[in-house]
């Protein structure tokens, strides 16, 4: 029987999307027999650092990555939000599965966000979180939070913390959605890029793993991810600014909502437009949200918004977390 080797973080949250992807292989290829490889990443061996000191995207895939170059898996399964802008030419993301929820959510023993108690101490490792929180409600503190979800969640239940800030997707797939005191609205809180959605990693010549990461993908997700990496792209690449998007089903056609924030002056710029399924067809799509993208552009540069282009590394993100803290 032939096997097909998929690779993983060995986090509850990670080899949660792992067997989700494994079912959904062998549903769809029951000649073939799934197996899960556990590979530690950068992000694993260290739970005490922030991820802006990691340098963000990339410390949960790159030992990931390495496997598959080195045959030793099939395809990876990442959260596409961890994934970084560029990869190697020899690697494509071939797959993405259904969406869970994409939206932030905040865990606080039931209290709402506008009802925490002044200066409130909310746990998140994310400047795009804090900035977007502190738009809302300047008196709230934000202190760094790693850790699996239970354990995080265990810091609200003791008290250490007033609340945390989580993605849906995480708990949800976890089976802890009654954890969740409050949604966030896209409008106050726009997710990260690819946040919700499984990823589906493999060599560019490996034609059966194509193949197989294609068959279990959701159609309406792979049009959200491509939409959504690609305007981080048009954007001038990840992880160097505060910044966020989500393209959303919207009756037949799709709301795009985009954020992007200056760490360095907290000014921040969110906007929204609506496009039509003809308008992210594959073969224009860049054509559609580049037009978007320059529009947002000239709203940031009227607002003194630094654009990630503008940016070298995580410099800006690094100074103010540490500033933050």
């Amino acid at each position: 029987m032939e096997t097909v080797r998929i690779g993983t973080r060995g986090s509850a949250l990670a080899l949660a999307q792992a067997h989700l992807t494994q079912d959904l292989i062998q549903r769809e290829f029951p000649q073939l027999k799934a197996e899960i490889c556990v590979i530690k990443t950068s992000g694993d061996k260290d739970h005490v650092r922030s991820l802006v000191s990691f340098g963000g995207q990339g410390v949960f895939v790159k030992e990931i990555e390495e496997a598959l170059l080195e045959n030793r898996i099939d395809i990876a399964v990442h959260s596409l939000k961890d994934v970084p802008d560029s990869m190697d030419a020899r690697l494509e993301l071939s797959g993405f599965l259904k969406r869970e929820n994409p939206r932030d959510v905040l865990v606080s023993n039931g209290v709402r966000f506008d009802d925490l108690k002044p200066n409130a101490k909310i746990g998140t490792g994310s400047p795009r979180r804090v900035l977007q929180l502190k738009k809302m409600r300047s008196d709230v503190h934000c202190v760094n939070l790693r850790g699996n979800l239970p354990s995080r969640i265990e810091k609200v239940k003791t008290g250490e913390l007033d609340a945390i800030l989580l993605g849906a997707a995480g708990l949800n797939r976890l089976g802890l959605a009654k954890s969740i005191s409050e949604i966030f609205a896209v409008e106050n809180v726009t997710p990260a890029i690819g946040q919700g959605i499984i990823a589906i990693q493999s060599c560019v010549n490996n034609l059966r793993a194509k193949e197989i990461a294609k068959k279990i993908s959701d159609e309406t997700t792979v049009i959200a991810a491509r939409a959504e990496r690609l305007w981080m792209n048009l954007l001038g690449g990840g992880c160097r600014v505060p910044m966020g998007a989500i393209l959303e089903p919207q009756n037949k056609n799709f709301l795009f909502t985009a954020y992007l924030s200056d760490p360095a002056n907290g000014n921040f710029l969110r906007l929204a437009q609506k496009f039509s399924a003809e308008d992210l067809a594959e073969n224009i799509c860049e054509k559609s949200l580049k037009n978007f993208a320059e529009k947002f552009i000239a709203e940031c540069r009227k607002k003194n918004i630094r654009l990630p282009s503008d940016v070298a590394g995580t410099e800006a993100i690094a100074a103010f977390w540490n500033a933050e803290h």
